[in-house]
């Protein structure tokens, strides 16, 4: 009768062994990324800041588009 309750917590023991093994290294990674968050949180904030510009872009493009058709009929006006 005590054998299978000396093999039901060896098997047990066991278990919580295996759990702890798998469950340590993850917590030790979230603690990882937890203490890169901030630096990472403040390179975005300035790649954000560094590329706002970039919204006027589109505008850029059209006054562009614009040019360059008005040089295409002024070309094809003058022949070439």
């Amino acid at each position: 009768m005590t054998a299978g309750w000396i093999v039901g917590f060896a098997i047990g023991a066991v278990i919580v062994l295996v759990v702890v093994a798998l469950v340590v290294p993850i917590l030790a990674l979230a603690r990882s990324i937890g203490r890169a968050a901030p630096l990472i949180d403040e390179q975005l904030k300035a790649a954000e800041a560094n590329t706002a510009a970039l919204t006027g872009l589109r505008t850029t493009i059209d006054h562009a588009e614009v040019i360059v058709a008005g040089l295409r009929r002024g070309r094809a006006r003058l022949g070439g």
